[in-house]
C-alpha cells in the first residue's frame, strides 16, 4: 500500500479514482453482511445443547428439601452461587443470581441507586443537582444508554494501554461529590480489548470517593473469554484488593454465561459485599419472589466447575480464533499505515481507529455497499465520538468467508475516506 501522506496531489487523486472503481464493482454485488454486534455464532450455541436435556425428575428437589420448580430462594440456589462465585473468585455469600441478563441487573441497580440510594448512604443519586458518571472510552454503548436514560451526566475518561486514565478518575471521584459511579469492563474491554493492570485495579480499590453513595460497576463480561489458551491476560481480583482498603462496599461486579451457553438464556450474577447483597436482596424482593431455578440447576449440572468451564471456553476459542486472525491479517496487509488497532487476547471485539474525521464516512461507505457496522459514536456517551475516528469491529457472528469479505470492504472504504480527507485538508491548506 502506498504511503498516502507522501503522495503528490495528482497521485492521491489517481489512487482515489482506482479505489472508487473497485468500490462501485462491490456495490453492484448487492452484499448483505453484518458485523455490528458481538453475538456468538451458531456453532458456539451448539456447544450447550446438551444442557437442555441434563435435568431429571430426581434433580427437582434439592438437599435442603427446596423444590426448584416452585417459588423461593430469591438469591439463587447455593450450587449456582458457588458456580458463579468460582468464576469471579468470590465466596458464594457474595453472589446473587438474578435472571439471565447482567445488563438487566446493572439497570436495576442504577435505578435503585437513583431513586432510593445504596447501602451506607441515605441519599439517592437523584438528590444531587447534577449526578455524574465516569465513562471509560471507547466503551460499551449499552452501559452509556443506562446512565443516559436516567439523565445522569456522563464524563469521558480515556482508556490507556493499562485501563482508564487513573489520574483523571482519582481527581473526579475523590473531589466531586456529584460523581456517583464509573463503568468498567476490566478484562478485554469492549471494544478496546484492554485488560486493566494490577496497578489500575489497586488504584480503583483505593479510591476515596467524595460521595458516600459512589459505586464501581465492574462488568466482568469476558472473565473466561480467552482466545489463546495460556497466552491470556490476567486480571486482579478487585474485591480482594477492596478488602485490603476497607472499600468492598464500593464495588458491584457482574458477569453472565450469555457467551458460554445461550445468549439471552444464561445465568446472570451480581458479586458484591455481604452488606450490599443483604441490602440489594431486600430491594429485589419487591421485583421477584424467585428467579428461574431450573435454569440455575441446568447450568450447574452442565458447567459443573471452573475446569469444565475452561474446557468449554477452549471450544469457543477454537471457533473465534480464526475469525480474529483473519481480520487482523487483512487489516495489517491493507491499512497498517493509515489506521490503528489492538489485537486482543480475548473478548468479542476489535477497536479500529481511522484518521480523525473519517469514521462516519467509512461507516456510510460500508453501509451503502452492504456491510453493517456498529454505528459510529456508539462507543462514546451520547453517541458522539469527538474525533470521529473509532469503529467497533465484531468478528464473532459472521461466517469466516463473510467476515473476510466484510473486512476487505472495510479496508477499501478506509482507504477511500482517508484519501478524501487528505485531499480536502490539502485544499484547505492551499486556501
Amino acid at each position: 500500500m502506498p504511503q498516502y501522506s507522501l503522495l503528490s496531489r495528482e497521485e492521491k487523486e489517481n489512487e482515489l479514482e482506482l479505489l472508487r472503481k473497485q468500490y462501485k464493482t462491490i456495490c453492484n454485488m448487492n452484499l448483505s453482511l453484518d458485523m455490528s454486534r458481538g453475538r456468538p455464532c451458531r456453532d458456539q450455541a451448539a456447544f450447550a445443547m446438551d444442557m437442555l436435556n441434563c435435568l431429571t425428575p430426581e434433580d427437582m428437589i434439592l438437599a435442603d428439601g427446596s423444590d426448584v420448580r416452585n417459588y423461593g430462594i430469591p438469591a439463587g440456589i447455593l450450587s449456582a452461587r458457588k458456580l458463579m462465585g468460582g468464576i469471579l473468585g468470590l465466596d458464594p455469600t457474595e453472589v446473587y443470581i438474578c435472571g439471565s441478563s447482567s445488563l438487566n441487573i446493572m439497570f436495576d441497580l442504577v435505578s435503585h441507586a437513583y431513586l432510593h440510594g445504596v447501602y451506607g448512604s441515605n441519599e439517592p443519586w437523584r438528590a444531587s443537582e447534577h449526578p455524574k458518571f465516569l465513562c471509560p472510552v471507547p466503551g460499551y454503548d449499552r452501559h452509556f444508554a443506562i446512565t443516559e436514560y436516567f439523565g445522569i451526566y456522563m464524563i469521558n475518561i480515556p482508556i490507556l494501554e493499562d485501563g482508564p486514565d487513573m489520574d483523571m478518575v482519582e481527581n473526579y471521584v475523590n473531589n466531586d461529590p456529584d460523581v456517583k459511579g464509573i463503568w468498567c469492563i476490566p478484562k478485554y474491554s469492549n471494544p478496546t480489548g484492554v485488560t486493566y493492570s494490577d496497578e489500575v485495579v489497586r488504584r480503583l480499590a483505593a479510591l476515596k470517593p467524595a460521595a458516600d453513595n459512589f459505586r464501581i460497576f465492574w462488568d466482568n463480561s469476558y472473565v473466561v473469554h480467552d482466545l489463546y489458551g495460556d497466552d491470556k491476560d490476567e486480571l486482579a481480583n478487585i474485591m480482594d484488593l477492596c478488602k485490603e482498603y476497607g472499600s468492598e462496599d464500593m464495588v458491584y461486579e457482574f458477569t453472565s454465561t450469555s457467551k458460554m451457553t445461550f445468549a439471552g438464556g444464561g445465568l446472570a450474577a451480581l458479586g458484591a459485599s455481604r452488606h450490599n447483597i443483604d441490602y440489594i436482596s431486600k430491594q429485589f424482593a419487591v421485583e421477584s419472589i424467585g428467579w428461574n431455578k431450573l435454569n440455575m440447576l441446568m447450568h450447574v449440572k452442565f458447567l459443573k466447575d471452573n475446569e469444565t468451564i475452561a474446557a468449554l471456553m477452549r471450544k469457543h476459542a477454537a471457533v473465534l480464533r480464526p475469525k480474529f486472525k483473519a481480520v487482523e491479517e487483512i487489516l495489517e496487509a491493507e491499512v497498517s499505515d493509515i489506521a490503528q488497532w489492538k489485537n486482543p487476547k480475548g473478548g468479542y471485539f476489535i477497536s479500529f481507529n481511522v484518521m480523525d474525521g473519517c469514521a462516519t464516512r467509512v461507516y456510510n461507505l460500508c453501509k451503502d455497499a452492504g456491510v453493517k457496522l456498529t454505528p459510529v459514536g456508539a462507543t462514546y456517551p451520547y453517541g458522539h465520538d469527538p474525533h470521529d475516528s473509532n469503529i467497533r469491529i465484531a468478528p464473532t457472528s459472521p461466517s469466516l468467508d463473510d467476515l473476510t469479505q466484510a473486512t476487505a470492504l472495510l479496508c477499501l472504504c478506509t482507504k477511500i475516506a482517508t484519501l478524501e480527507k487528505l485531499l480536502t485538508d490539502g485544499e484547505a491548506e492551499e486556501v
